[in-house]
């Protein structure tokens, strides 16, 4: 059963990927039609059926065959998505980043240890470091 959600689930992105829907693959009995009829009315092979139907005669057919228009909005693959997608990189090696602040140091040490409790229980063994 893994298995099979497994291959299911490749076909369905693969599918998806190459831009085909369910619906395109159940109007593929209408593909197969069409192409009968136009190998027994104009005695087109498959592939001068796909050229004039999905290819670079597609516009000289449907001037030509007007009359088929609705057959021809039956037959799958004819959705038009468009995805666009833009990517700009700008390397400009110009500019330099530099800063011109300077960072003031101290020489001189500012601190010191007070002891501010008392211990309860005297000097024990834990006790802070003492300023030297």
């Amino acid at each position: 059963m893994t298995k099979f959600v497994s291959i299911a689930t490749s076909l369905l992105i693969l599918f998806q990927s190459f831009n085909i829907h369910i619906n395109d693959l159940v109007e593929l009995d209408e593909l197969i039609e069409h192409a009968q009829y136009h190998a027994e009315e104009y005695g087109d092979n498959f592939l001068v059926f796909l050229s004039k139907h999905y290819g670079e005669l597609k516009a000289e057919h449907n001037q030509k065959h007007q009359e088929e228009q609705k057959e021809h909005e039956k037959l799958p693959f004819q959705q038009h998505c468009h995805s666009l997608s833009l990517s700009a990189f700008v390397i400009n090696d110009l500019v330099s980043y530099t800063s011109h602040e300077e960072i003031a140091s101290h020489d001189t040490l500012n601190f010191h240890y007070t002891d501010s409790y008392s211990p309860v229980l005297g000097d024990g063994l834990f006790q802070p470091p003492r300023y030297a």
